[in-house]
């Protein structure tokens, strides 16, 4: 199954605009996966990764209109919450494992529902995809590209577990050379809201597994 056992309760607001939850993943181990919501300014809400959730949490938010996957790998509750709220799913162009169709599809560079602008990572997946959104303070959103679960470093996955670990760290450098960044939000551990820029740079610094380099990008 692609959905967790546990389900959320309640959203909590990383900043305005942006909200987030969580639940404890049995399918990896119990470890923290993170999921999260953008609210525009007509309350429309777009729904990134989802996990299961109370449905009166997301209502709370506003209405439900789109939601948009990282990768095939992470589509968690999407199928169940499309027909609950009756919102269309996007998925990565290429994106496997999908257990249902989605409705629409994206690849580089493409504007998504709730402002977000679809940004190619390959490396933990070859069809993974950063969301990067401008407003209210140069958010992106990582999916597997790194974790981040205590107040330090963030961190790489393990090489063992990644498609190809060489090319997400390419990935995190192209990410550095063209965005601005202020807030990190990961698809598991908590959110860096402060000078993301630099938080990317340290675990780039601090990388002991980096494999050899893989072909550009």
């Amino acid at each position: 199954m692609s959905e967790p056992k546990e389900r959320a309760h309640r959203t909590v607001q990383v900043l305005p605009g942006v909200h987030r939850w969580s639940v404890k993943d049995d399918r990896i181990g119990g470890m923290d996966s993170e999921a999260y919501a953008v609210v525009a300014e007509d309350g429309a809400v777009t729904l990134i990764d989802p996990l299961p959730i109370d449905e009166k949490a997301l209502r709370k938010l506003g209405r439900v209109e789109a939601i948009v996957l990282t990768a095939g790998n992470h589509q968690r509750a999407a199928w169940q919450l499309r027909k609950l709220f009756g919102a269309p799913v996007w998925a990565p162009q290429d994106a496997y494992g999908l257990e249902d169709t989605p409705d629409a599809t994206y690849g580089p560079g493409d504007n998504l529902p709730g402002g977000l602008v679809a940004y190619h990572t390959p490396g933990p997946a070859l069809s993974m995809y950063a969301l990067w959104l401008e407003r209210p303070r140069s958010v992106i959103f990582l999916s597997d590209l790194l974790t981040h679960f205590d107040q330090g470093t963030p961190r790489f996955v393990e090489s063992e577990y990644q498609d190809d670990p060489a090319r997400t760290r390419l990935s995190i450098r192209r990410i550095l050379d063209h965005l601005p960044l202020e807030v990190l939000c990961f698809a598991h551990g908590h959110p860096i809201l402060h000078d993301g820029a630099s938080a990317l740079r340290r675990a780039l610094d601090e990388d002991t597994e980096a494999p050899a380099p893989s072909e550009p990008l």
